[in-house]
């Protein structure tokens, strides 16, 4: 089959490798749809990821396909044919942070990559715990939001946004539109921050109350501050960039008593500054949401489902998958796509 391989930091190839050979709980997906993404690209830029990829292997992680082939313990559940939609991980459920109804932590996390393929396969805990049939009237476009949004909606419960609040979103990339989406459907005052006109168009189109272009403001934390009540600052701030100076205005923009969600990770070696005092007088929460559950891979499937979010407003192009190279140059030079699919 043809795979991409990522070999090193920067170094995708298209290769013709061996289909992978599956376990008794394993499932062969044939892949239909597979996305890309900022974590796809952040990986693709350093080479590696320390829990996830270690090159030279087959790259990709949001996806959708049918059943190839099923081990001969799920061969009854999972029938040749079968629409199927598999998340990029999967918990132990038996830890000390799955106790803790934290299995995002969990400390024996099965990670999957492999999307940009013809085949992949899916090992026995990822089929077990986070593979669900796709729904009939779903594209396989459709289905391969999943594992995005499902970290999106985790990301709005830890924050505990509730309707009727103010909530900044910073960056409207891929996953920041994905927040703006969900979050106006819920009744929340969205003010999205961006930095090109494209951005700023998107956000307005998904439903944000209020955008504020960067490269157009001097001061994006008084501009953000004075769309507020009274101008004290937003209930709730999501970072979705991952950069010291927006990890920095995030603190600046949320009012008294607000939180911060640090949802972008920042590279390693970053060092953010913060002023002690405005953090502990102002009594600002400070989280960060990592990862995805089962239970949030279920919901996500369950809104994409429903119409609520749609895949045509994120994905802006589509390539077969020798182009995947190219497709990454592009996105280091920052073309304005969000999400491209790949159809191998």
């Amino acid at each position: 089959m043809i795979a991409a391989i990522l070999h090193g930091r920067e170094d995708l190839k298209i290769e013709k490798v061996a289909i992978p050979t599956v376990g008794a709980g394993d499932l062969l997906v044939r892949v239909k749809v597979a996305l890309t993404c900022g974590t796809d690209f952040k990986v693709w830029k350093q080479g590696y990821h320390a829990r996830m990829i270690v090159p030279p292997a087959i790259f990709g992680h949001e996806l959708a396909g049918v059943v190839a082939q099923a081990g001969e313990d799920v061969q009854d559940q999972f029938p040749t044919g079968m629409r199927v939609v598999a998340a990029n991980s999967a918990p132990c459920n038996e830890c000390f942070f799955c106790r803790k109804d934290r299995a995002n932590l969990c400390e024996d996390l099965v990670f999957n990559n492999g999307a940009y393929a013809e085949y992949t396969r899916i090992p026995a805990r990822i089929v077990r715990e986070n593979l669900m049939e796709i729904p009939s009237h779903l594209s396989f476009l459709e289905a391969a939001m999943v594992e995005p949004l499902a970290c999106v909606l985790r990301g709005v419960e830890e924050t505990g946004i509730e309707p009727g609040d103010t909530t900044v979103v910073i960056g409207c990339g891929p996953i920041g539109l994905q927040f703006i989406r969900v979050l106006s459907s819920r009744n929340v005052d969205v003010i999205a921050v961006g930095k090109r006109n494209s951005q700023i168009k998107a956000a307005e189109r998904l439903g944000a109350a209020a955008a504020i272009d960067i490269s157009q403001t001097a001061d994006p934390i008084s501009a953000v501050r004075h769309l507020t009540h009274r101008k004290i600052g937003a209930d709730s701030v999501i970072e979705a960039v991952g950069s010291a100076t927006t990890w920095q205005w995030a603190m600046q923009m949320a009012r008294c008593g607000g939180t911060v969600n640090l949802f972008g990770g920042c590279p390693q070696g970053t060092k953010v500054e913060f002023e002690p005092s405005a953090l502990h007088y102002s009594e600002i929460t400070i989280k960060s949401s990592f990862h995805h559950t089962p239970h949030f891979i279920r919901e996500a499937l369950a809104i994409i489902a429903r119409g609520d979010v749609r895949a045509g407003d994120f994905v802006t192009g589509e390539v077969p998958l020798n182009e995947l190279p190219q497709v990454f140059q592009h996105m280091k030079n920052r073309n304005g796509q969000l999400k491209v699919a790949v159809r191998p």
